[in-house]
């Protein structure tokens, strides 16, 4: 199995190779969530797509802990690689293990019983509180898995291999179809067979990328570390990004407690434009991805001039790319759309007005989600993970701000933009300070 070294060559053929795979395996990992959901909602109806829907963000919130944990301990890994110092990386994987388990695993005993109280509080429709409440439990009580795949890729993509990221979400992405089809359709599990099916592809992409791993010896952790102080600067990076997640899901979850209040339809056209944002944001993920392997090695090899060159060149391929996107969307948007209800459920044509309206307005505004996850990876990359929750903080703010106002004025139509103002938010705060992080970057010269 191969690693790369980010720190030498052309900046922009490098990361954008490098993230050709992360983008590849985003589109498999969408494809099998969207696949949940189709499967979910023809076999169940707009019920079942409601249900998913009033525990999108409780979910995602489990899954982006997990995410950030790993990615900001992952960032020591690039480091220490981009330094070649092979004990070091063996160290901060090891480290980085040990963290990840204890993580996921006082998160789920905390947190699994507070999943009903976070439903009431989302205002939950009576009619599809029980289904979500199930959901959400087999989710979350499948987080160690979630945590499991996430540090190994997050692992792998340090080294510079994004590769077997993308082999195992093609493989996962397979066996989650076929059991979904499986549980839901055949045996008729109904919305557990779903979430089954999803905990077991990840627990196989995650068992692979590991079996890849150990394919590189000299990277393979050789004994526990028992080193405080590497713990320590772990948490220091993956606390501030968990948080940064923790933000954006509370203010994701504000916004759905606003959108339960105008019925099933909206809610269920909320729900298929909440499934497509992962198509909206597949490049941006994978650009983002990039820039915290490319910054987080060439700042360990002291590359300051890289990583500015890097920055840029990322920054133009990220708006030509939202462009793109939002022009496909435009044209196809409604056929994606048209996935997830059956066009002989009752209310059809409510639910695919509603979720056009919401999809309209974000991808218009694409360049500024793209310039969030850039900008963002790149302080990360340097180190720096608690600018990145404060942007989440503001985020937070101008979600809730204009989730809470608009409506006033603007009866549901008010609720279309707030993932605009949200990103815009987050934005204003990243991007000067990545201009005067590279604006204090030493000034030795630097051989390339």
């Amino acid at each position: 199995m191969k690693v790369k070294n980010m720190c030498y060559g052309k900046p922009l053929p490098l990361i954008f190779f490098f993230s050709l795979p992360l983008m590849l395996g985003n589109v498999f990992q969408q494809l099998y969530t969207l696949m949940d959901t189709v499967i979910v909602s023809q076999k169940m109806g707009v019920d079942a797509l409601a249900a998913l829907g009033s525990c999108e963000w409780i979910n995602w919130l489990g899954f982006s802990i997990m995410t950030g944990f790993a990615q900001g301990f992952s960032i020591l890994v690039s480091n220490a690689f981009g330094r070649n110092d092979a004990s070091q990386v063996q160290k901060t994987i090891s480290a980085l293990f040990m963290s990840c388990a204890v993580v996921a695993s006082g998160f789920v005993l905390v947190s699994i019983w507070f999943l009903p109280f976070l439903l009431r509080l989302l205002d939950t429709p009576h009619a599809v509180f029980e289904m979500a409440l199930l959901y959400a439990r087999m989710i979350f009580l499948g987080l160690p898995i979630t945590m499991f795949y996430n540090a190994t890729a997050s692992v792998l993509r340090a080294l510079g291999n994004s590769r077997t990221p993308l082999v195992s979400m093609v493989m996962a992405s397979i066996v989650n179809i076929v059991l979904d089809v499986l549980f839901v359709n055949v045996w008729e599990t109904g919305i557990v067979g779903a979430a089954v099916a999803t905990l077991i592809a990840q627990l196989l992409a995650g068992g692979y990328c590991l079996w890849r791993l150990f394919c590189l010896p000299q990277y393979v952790p050789k004994n526990l570390v028992r080193e405080p102080l590497m713990y320590v600067s772990m948490l220091k990076l993956g606390v501030p990004m968990a948080l940064q997640n923790v933000l954006i899901a509370v203010g994701g979850m504000v916004l759905t407690r606003v959108v339960n209040q105008y019925g099933t339809y909206f809610l269920a056209g909320f729900t298929a434009i909440n499934k497509l944002y992962g198509v909206l944001e597949i490049s941006a993920v994978s650009y983002g991805y990039a820039m915290v392997t490319y910054v987080g090695q060439n700042y360990g090899a002291k590359k300051y001039q890289r990583i500015q060159e890097g920055v840029r060149s990322v920054m133009v391929l990220g708006i030509f790319t939202s462009l793109f996107i939002g022009v496909f969307l435009y044209i196809f948007g409604n056929v994606l759309l048209s996935l997830f209800v059956a066009s002989d459920q009752p209310g059809y044509d409510q639910v695919m007005k509603y979720a056009w309206n919401f999809l309209s307005i974000m991808a218009l505004f694409l360049p500024i989600l793209y310039l969030l996850h850039i900008y963002r990876s790149a302080i990360q990359g340097l180190r720096d993970t608690l600018i990145p929750m404060l942007s989440g903080f503001l985020e937070l703010l101008f979600r809730i701000g204009t989730a809470c106002l608009l409506p006033i004025w603007f009866h549901e139509s008010g609720l279309y933009p707030v993932e605009v103002f949200a990103w815009f938010g987050a934005v204003i705060l990243l991007v000067p300070n990545y201009y005067w992080k590279q604006y204090h970057f030493p000034k030795e010269s630097e051989t390339k």
